[in-house]
């Protein structure tokens, strides 16, 4: 059985909405909280969704990164030795010592631009890591916050059936803490 937020929002909204069709102003009034109730857990739970997937997104993209950083280290280092092997060359002597004196020095020179490429690959990993965590932060909030929200829900009804203001009293304080756990989330 699928989760969908937007689904079971308007089925506890129908709820209320049959609830609130008795002539007991104390069953209105817990049913209206059922239906904002409903509203702000799909919303929550919404939210938490794409958080997570943000989150999924943003680790995936800092792997490509690393992964290209670890690329151009692997042609830093190739050009290093290929750096070191004409100069070597040069040392020797030889007809050909200017061109590998040359070619020393434009791999050193190429060298340091891959070097830069890396720094940069690496630098943006960080940032795609740190963006990654932030979403994830976010998404463990929001599953607080709409699991606060549906207890709230659950006790809404409790209260309906028993009619019993203490349990539409927890219900009302656990909606406010899911909404006020969902406005921190992106602060």
């Amino acid at each position: 059985m699928s989760h969908d937020p937007a689904l079971e929002a308007h089925e506890h909204a129908e709820h209320a909405e049959h609830a609130a069709h008795e002539s007991d102003p104390f069953v209105t009034r817990v049913a209206i909280t059922v239906a904002v109730l409903a509203v702000l857990a799909a919303a929550a739970s919404s939210l938490e969704t794409v958080e997570g997937g943000l989150a999924i997104t943003a680790s995936s993209e800092a792997v490509l990164k690393q992964d290209q950083a670890t690329d151009a280290w692997g042609e830093y280092e190739a050009d290093s030795i290929k750096k070191n092997l004409y100069g070597m060359g040069a040392l020797e002597g030889g007809p050909r010592a200017d061109d590998f004196k040359k070619e020393s020095k434009s791999e050193a020179d190429k060298q340091a631009k891959v070097k830069a490429r890396a720094l940069d690959f690496e630098a943006e990993r960080d940032k795609l890591v740190a963006e990654s965590a932030e979403h994830e932060h976010r998404h463990h909030r929001l599953t607080v916050s709409a699991t606060l929200v549906e207890i709230g829900i659950a006790l809404s009804t409790v209260a309906i059936i028993t009619k019993r203001r203490p349990f539409w009293a927890a219900a009302f304080l656990l909606g406010v803490a899911g909404a006020a756990i969902t406005a921190y989330a992106f602060v």
